[in-house]
């Protein structure tokens, strides 16, 4: 049965052909397993420093390879740290980590680095979290925003929330252990005035994890418009190949296709809908349905209309719809001779109207203008913004903001002192879940799981 102490390895590169893999161990005994497959032991080496070896078995080498050692406690884990850089491909890699687990290492769990980093103070769970954030990053955003969080930007944040939040907490039960050398007359005023910075700070933290959460998965974007006005051309210049069907025939578009995709430094999880109209057909229907339920739950909505045609009522209804969702307005087919003017379409929505032509390719800069301006406001600022991107700190943060509202109304109500203490004490637990402090093992688990192994 594994145990927490035991010695593991496993490869923590990406598997196929490369210049270099790297088996990496990490345990007490590291080090002497890594002598046990070396033509020459390194155990006795300084640590962080990196040697020349050869693989071995049965006096045949497997493999030629540069061994770095790292000793406790100065390394990922905490732990003895040994990493074989060997020669790419499958095979090569694969027969050396054999060896390494007949020497004595246990196979490494997914994320079970990461998870003994935790466990040795190496880093905090939210920092952990943003281990795999920065190995999944899909554009320049999502891995800034999860390098500030592993560098510990967060953390920092949380603990000062947390520190501050005990302070009164302390401070009201020796208050009410000692109430003759602490005067608490006047105090829930003080208490007031302290609370509003603090649930400011939090406001803000959860204001920005709406961001953060498209800086991560990408904006959920849905094409909308009636047939044939270009909503299947945009997807696939945006997409860069030809993902769905273009033709002359209305209604082509029956189901939702959806493509994640960079385009410049976005990402969009860009879906293709069926033409919104009205129709006898039962299938396209179906899909007009699911057009509308799409675009209910988007992001962004890219309205494309056909300028070669003059507006109609169902182009109205579309334009009329966008109007309580972030929506951009393409009016399509300037290639063609005009029917409608932007003039007359601005007239008829708040939202920016782009004179766009997906045959021509025109356009395109102005709708990345504005998208990043809808939900970047024109840029991110990263010198001290702290960008939530994780579901489970949002709803601890809303968590912590909720018991301090709760101080602030027993406070207005004139209750005992016991009661701020107690609210107070749960908004400190509610932060500690971001770290780590406070969070059940299973949560724990559940956090490791996704990562890959090997890291």
């Amino acid at each position: 049965m594994r145990r927490e102490t035991d010695t593991i390895a496993a490869i923590s590169t990406a598997l196929g052909e490369s210049g270099i893999s790297i088996i990496r161990i990490s345990g007490e005994d590291a080090a002497v397993i890594a002598d046990r497959v070396l033509d020459r032991k390194i155990s006795g080496a300084p640590s962080h420093t990196i040697h020349y070896r050869h693989v071995v078995h049965g006096g045949e080498i497997l493999d030629e390879v540069l061994v770095t050692l790292m000793k406790a406690p100065h390394t990922y884990t905490g732990e003895n740290t040994v990493e074989i850089n060997c020669h790419g491909g499958v095979l090569a890699v694969q027969r050396v980590l054999e060896e390494v687990y007949r020497a004595g290492a246990a196979p490494a769990e997914p994320g079970e680095f990461s998870r003994r980093a935790f466990l040795n103070r190496k880093m905090d769970l939210s920092q952990a979290e943003a281990v795999m954030d920065v190995i999944e990053a899909k554009n320049q955003f999502a891995l800034k925003a999860a390098m500030r969080q592993l560098s510990g930007g967060l953390s920092a944040e949380i603990q000062s929330l947390r520190e501050a939040i005990l302070n009164e907490t302390a401070w009201i039960e020796a208050a009410l252990d000692d109430p003759e050398h602490y005067d608490l007359n006047g105090y829930p005023e003080e208490l007031m005035e302290k609370l509003r910075p603090l649930e400011e700070r939090l406001e803000t933290l959860i204001r920005n994890a709406d961001k953060g959460r498209v800086m991560k998965e990408g904006i959920s974007t849905v094409i909308l418009g009636r047939p044939n006005a270009g909503k299947s051309s945009l997807l696939n210049l945006l997409a860069g190949e030809d993902r769905a069907i273009v033709t002359d025939v209305a209604g082509t578009t029956r189901d939702t296709l959806t493509e994640h995709i960079r385009f410049a430094d976005l990402s969009l999880n860009l879906t293709d809908t069926a033409g919104i109209r009205e129709s006898i057909d039962a299938v396209e229907r179906i899909g007009v349905e699911r057009a509308r339920k799409a675009a209910g739950e988007a992001d962004l909505l890219l309205l494309v209309l056909d300028s070669s045609e003059a507006l109609t009522e169902e182009d109205r209804k579309l334009l009329l719809f966008c109007e309580k969702r972030p929506a951009v307005i393409l009016l399509n087919k300037t290639d063609l001779k005009p029917a409608v003017k932007s003039g007359e379409v601005q007239q008829l929505t708040s939202h920016r109207v782009i004179l766009f032509s997906a045959k021509d390719r025109t356009g395109l800069s102005e709708l990345e203008d504005e998208i990043r301006s809808l939900f970047y406001h024109g840029q991110i600022d990263f010198n001290d913004q702290i960008y939530v991107t994780s579901a489970r700190h949002k709803a601890a943060l809303e968590s912590a903001l909720k018991s301090l509202k709760l101080v602030e109304k027993s406070i207005s109500g004139g209750l005992p002192e016991d009661f701020f203490s107690i609210d107070l004490k749960d908004a400190y637990e509610a932060l500690g879940f971001i770290t780590g402090e406070t969070v059940e093992d299973d949560v724990v688990d559940r956090i490791f799981e996704r990562f890959c192994t090997g890291k």
